[in-house]
């Protein structure tokens, strides 16, 4: 089973995909974790460390680099969850490319309120977890995630689940959709 979680920051992916995941014994491929966990020494991870400490993006075509040489990873094998890639149309367009148009069994949007994504986010007493700039990255959401919903609607794999309430009640709804599906 080949999976990706979509929803908004604090929507519960990272949570939700270790969960599922470990459920279902399949990875939890999370890029976040991939571009923290690098080998500085090789290549690759020299230019993202560089990347990363400057403050800029990683360019797509190392993530999708990365990504791919993680799925040949033989806890992949059985299938995965995707979180925190694709996050753009640009990205989704170009993993089809590299998984083709078929590489995804499900998409699982984890849908949470704005009020409910706000408290959570603000909650957590992170430095940098401003109103406004919590408030910046859920319009940024909006503008560049959310239409990748819309992306994929047409191909029949879209699952919605509400992300609010028990964290168990949540994982439970998942696991329960995509058995299901």
């Amino acid at each position: 089973m080949r999976v990706l979680f979509l929803g908004p920051p604090g929507a519960g992916k990272g949570t939700q995909a270790e969960q599922v995941a470990g459920h279902l014994s399949i990875a939890h491929v999370s890029t976040g974790d991939m571009f923290r966990s690098l080998d500085t020494s090789t290549d690759i991870g020299g230019r993202v460390k560089a990347m990363m400490e400057a403050g800029d993006l990683i360019p797509d075509s190392i993530t999708i680099e990365m990504l791919e040489g993680r799925l040949e990873q033989s806890d992949a094998a059985q299938g995965y969850i995707l979180d925190g890639f694709p996050r753009t149309l640009a990205q989704a367009k170009a993993l089809d490319e590299n998984l083709g148009d078929d590489g995804l069994d499900r998409i699982v949007v984890l849908e949470v309120s704005r009020v409910d994504l706000l408290e959570r986010l603000l909650s957590r007493g992170r430095a940098d977890d401003t109103e406004e700039s919590v408030a910046n990255r859920l319009d940024i959401y909006a503008a560049e995630t959310e239409p990748l919903i819309g992306f994929y609607e047409p191909r029949g794999i879209v699952s919605h689940i509400v992300g609010a309430g028990e964290i168990s009640e949540i994982t439970k709804d998942i696991i329960e959709t995509l058995v299901v599906s």
